[in-house]
């Protein structure tokens, strides 16, 4: 399987996690506020500090965001390229975001494709900072009781990133059992959570969110990405079992590499390894 150096040593835990509680919801961004603020009322009018989310047609402007990039510093096996900040209002194809803090205040990290107003198609890693709803859209929420994504140093990366904490219960009205996760690089993104579910028991799982980066990628309809540093949204997922019984999971993403390459579609199972995070929620189906 690929593999890329990070350039710190690999940490022996390849899977973060913490269970906790969830429910799915959905909401309605109101115009004029910044993406991360919409997203923050969104969640706390729920009962919830920390989740996820999946998003379609959506409307953002201003709107800044970076690609991924090759490192200049070696510091990282991939960097972010410069800051982009296309005029007018960018149309949003597919997004997903996880919510949680940084240095003690609400923070996301949020990668999707989009339309500029000019017509480019692009995609990449939102900015919290300069990122404001141009228009009302909705979006479909998972909230965490018991958990939170929270970005800390990650000397593996060196990097900060976020990973789930266990986090005091809310009293929020959640009702299913769920798993806040973070993948660490270079494991196979479908066989990581099928192994997952079975070591915990779980035997049909749905996948909220779903925000982070595989070295390249192998789609099942053939398709291939090559370059290797990618910013990917998994946009629907599925762990469930095989004719035989076996769980086989069905990763649905969308993701733009480095050079500007846009690629969808199934992610072939066994050969798709994480390059530097996977942030995801698994929500348990039985």
């Amino acid at each position: 399987m690929r593999s890329i150096k990070q350039p710190g040593a690999p940490i022996a835990e390849r899977i973060q996690w913490v269970e906790a509680r969830g429910r799915a919801f959905s909401f309605t961004l109101p115009a004029g506020l910044p993406l991360l603020e919409a997203a923050r009322r969104g969640f706390a009018a729920e009962g919830f500090k920390s989740g996820v989310l999946n998003f379609r047609n959506g409307a953002l402007g201003p709107f800044a965001y970076v690609m991924p990039a090759l490192s200049t510093t070696g510091e990282n096996a991939a960097f972010y390229s410069d800051t982009y900040r296309p005029g007018g209002v960018t149309r949003t194809r597919v997004g997903s975001m996880t919510l949680g803090t940084r240095d003690g205040a609400p923070f996301f990290h949020c990668h999707g494709l989009w339309t500029e107003a000019g017509g480019k198609s692009s995609g990449g890693h939102m900015l919290p900072d300069e990122t404001v709803v141009a228009e009302p859209f909705e979006v479909e929420a998972f909230g965490l009781d018991g958990a939170m994504f929270t970005a800390e140093p990650d000397p593996e990366t060196n990097f900060k990133l976020f990973g789930p904490v266990a986090a005091a219960r809310s009293g929020a009205r959640a009702m299913s059992r769920a798993f806040a996760l973070r993948l660490r690089p270079n494991q196979d993104f479908a066989g990581s959570l099928e192994e997952f579910c079975r070591a915990h028991g779980i035997g049909r799982a749905k996948i909220h969110g779903g925000v982070g980066s595989t070295i390249g990628a192998r789609f099942s309809h053939g398709g291939v990405t090559e370059p290797f540093a990618t910013e990917l949204a998994v946009t629907t997922g599925l762990i469930v079992p095989d004719a035989a019984g076996a769980l086989e999971a069905a990763l649905d993403v969308a993701l733009l590499d480095y050079t500007g390459g846009i690629a969808e579609g199934r992610l072939v199972r066994g050969d798709n390894p994480v390059l530097m995070t996977m942030e995801l929620v698994l929500e348990a189906l039985d």
